[in-house]
């Protein structure tokens, strides 16, 4: 008995040495692994840059600053998988994630309950702030603000008229189709379908759908890795209608899939391209020199994410003295923070969304990446809901 009372007590005791270390840590989750890689080592990669900028920083502080990526696989079950175990690390003060916002509605359920905060570079599901948590925030846009902004385009821009929407069936797909086809029915075009498929190979059952309602406008709400099959086959099989989505399509990965048949495609993003960042010429130059690649979308926005963070727990470490903050100190520092990011002013409401957004247009005149942007719109978030 005495000898398991003394190991308890050394448990214990190593318990608070972990709880009280100098060590601090902010974990990237996204996918690393699987058809969604792209995207989701860009997240990391643009957050390891902010983090690795600021260890010598954090060590005048007095504290040895860590990066830990996750991969979440793109699913919400392995999210929420990782999310459980992340939130027992009493290190961890930060997360910048998620990519998806079906992986990032459920984790961050997980992360509300010890107030671990979460700066997401990619998460546009209204869901995602509107459930007014404090420690989840994000610094790019909306779906029901990004979906119009493609309608309006498909409408009065290109004058479609019989559109034909279809989305993945996940929380991010969907919502924002939906919102994309409500816009564009109040502008007075028909949506002569909005279908939901889970489908990832095979679309000859929606092309047959197309052939039937002769839309000149195919919308696409989901991700590259299946948009690419889908309008690769629509092209294969005679569908000559404009192609659009949302920012799932913003990746090289869709010209790699697409082929010659991402020539043509449009779509509305909440992440600027490179070239329109003047501020973040810089970053592109040495996130190639360390990574040897051009930064995906959201590699930028990933780097803005990690350093509202790093402001947040810097002002909080200053607030308490010098000492470690507690999770709920970063979060509520989190929402204080005043910067100009690479992407822009970054300053959130009461819901944490970032107080304006940009939202671009992008138009693939060629099967190259990136594409040319056809029109930037700056947007607030929707009030909150009383």
């Amino acid at each position: 008995m005495r000898k398991l009372a003394v190991l308890a007590l050394g448990a214990l005791a190593l318990g608070m040495a972990s709880a009280q270390s100098n060590v601090i840590k902010i974990a990237s989750v996204s996918p690393l692994s699987g058809p969604q890689s792209a995207l989701g080592t860009a997240i990391a990669q643009g957050a390891q840059m902010a983090i690795e900028d600021a260890q010598a920083r954090f060590q005048q502080l007095g504290f040895q600053l860590q990066f830990a990526p996750q991969d979440d696989q793109a699913s919400p079950d392995v999210g929420v998988a990782v999310a459980r175990r992340i939130v027992n690390d009493p290190d961890l003060l930060g997360i910048v994630g998620h990519l998806n916002s079906g992986v990032a509605i459920p984790a961050s359920e997980i992360y509300k309950d010890t107030n671990l905060v979460m700066v997401s570079p990619a998460n546009t599901n209204p869901r995602v702030t509107d459930r007014g948590y404090l420690n989840v925030n994000r610094i790019c846009g909306r779906d029901d603000v990004q979906g119009p902004v493609g309608a309006e385009y498909a409408v009065r821009v290109l004058r479609k008229q019989r559109l034909f929407v279809i989305h993945d069936k996940t929380p991010y797909g969907q919502g924002l189709a939906e919102a994309f086809a409500a816009r564009a029915r109040e502008l007075g075009a028909q949506v002569v379908a909005l279908v939901g498929t889970e489908e990832a190979s095979n679309f000859q059952p929606l092309i047959l759908q197309m052939r039937a309602q002769r839309p000149d406008l195919v919308y696409y709400g989901g991700i590259y890795d299946k948009g690419g099959v889908l309008v690769k086959q629509m092209r294969e099989r005679g569908i000559t209608a404009t192609f659009m989505g949302g920012d799932g399509l913003d990746s090289s990965d869709l010209v790699r899939i697409a082929g010659s048949a991402a020539k043509g495609v449009v779509y509305t993003t909440t992440a600027g391209p490179i070239s329109t960042l003047p501020k973040a010429a810089e970053f592109a130059r040495r996130y190639k020199a360390k990574f040897g690649k051009d930064p995906e979308a959201y590699a930028v926005y990933a780097f803005d994410a990690a350093n509202v963070i790093l402001n947040a727990i810097e002002a909080a470490i200053k607030a308490n003295n010098g000492r470690k903050p507690t999770r709920e100190q970063v979060a509520r520092a989190v929402r204080e923070v005043r910067m100009d990011g690479l992407t822009g002013r970054i300053e959130f409401d009461s819901k944490g969304d970032r107080k304006l957004s940009d939202y671009y247009v992008i138009g693939l005149k060629e099967a190259k990446y990136p594409g040319e942007v056809l029109r930037v719109i700056q947007f607030a978030p929707p009030a909150a809901r009383q």
